[in-house]
């Protein structure tokens, strides 16, 4: 964890140079990750959504768009949210959703719009200290009742620079209390690939709801 609260200029940075990670990598990234079966997490938002179908869902860090396109497949109006212009672009170009350009330290979302967020590895990348409001930014955004569903790889709450990017990497207690905190109320949790012995299991998943007044 970070000794001392990261400056302004530290947290621009922090961003610059993980957008530039993937800026650089962005064809790379698309072909190693085309074919990642993320049907569970995907299965496990829809399944907690309440109402009837087509729902609005926000893909946050939709990347190059594979889980845009398979949402919009699926009936439900999607739109991407991903801070990197050539994700954005492929993102746009091969799903054929509305995809904004937005970085997680500068995010201007609409109030109560949407029944769901899929948040597949990437709020990992949110400094800590930033956590508290870019998930309080997401709870505003959801319907009343609306469902967040968030894959991070874990860890034991250390954080910093890996291999050219930031992350923060959280056990199943730091992050429940950042949901909680959130006023998030939590609906399950698992850790992925499933049918593995939990060290060779490093993703947490997790699904958690705007609670109706």
């Amino acid at each position: 964890m970070p000794t001392k609260p990261l400056e302004s200029h530290e947290l621009d940075n922090i961003a610059a140079m993980t957008l530039a990670y993937y800026e650089q990598r962005a064809a790379e990234f698309r072909a190693g990750t085309r074919d990642h079966d993320v049907s569970q997490n995907i299965a496990a938002l829809l399944r907690h959504i309440q109402g009837a179908p087509p729902f609005l869902i926000l893909d946050f860090g939709c990347g190059p768009g594979r889980d845009l396109k398979t949402l919009a497949g699926l009936g439900h109006t999607a739109i991407g949210l991903e801070g990197t212009a050539g994700f954005a672009a492929m993102a746009r170009a091969d799903s054929g959703c509305e995809v904004w350009e937005q970085d997680f330290h500068r995010l201007d979302l609409p109030a109560q719009r949407f029944d769901g967020i899929f948040a597949n590895a990437s709020l990992f990348h949110v400094p800590s200290q930033e956590l508290p409001r870019v998930l309080g930014q997401l709870h505003a955004a959801l319907k009343p009742g609306g469902v967040l569903f968030s894959s991070n790889p874990r860890g034991e709450n250390e954080e910093g620079w890996n291999r050219g990017r930031y992350g923060a990497y959280h056990d199943l207690e730091a992050w429940r209390h950042y949901m909680t905190d959130a006023a998030f109320i939590e609906l399950e949790h698992y850790y992925r690939p499933t049918g593995l012995p939990r060290e060779q299991q490093p993703w947490l998943a997790s699904v958690w709801r705007r609670p109706s007044p």
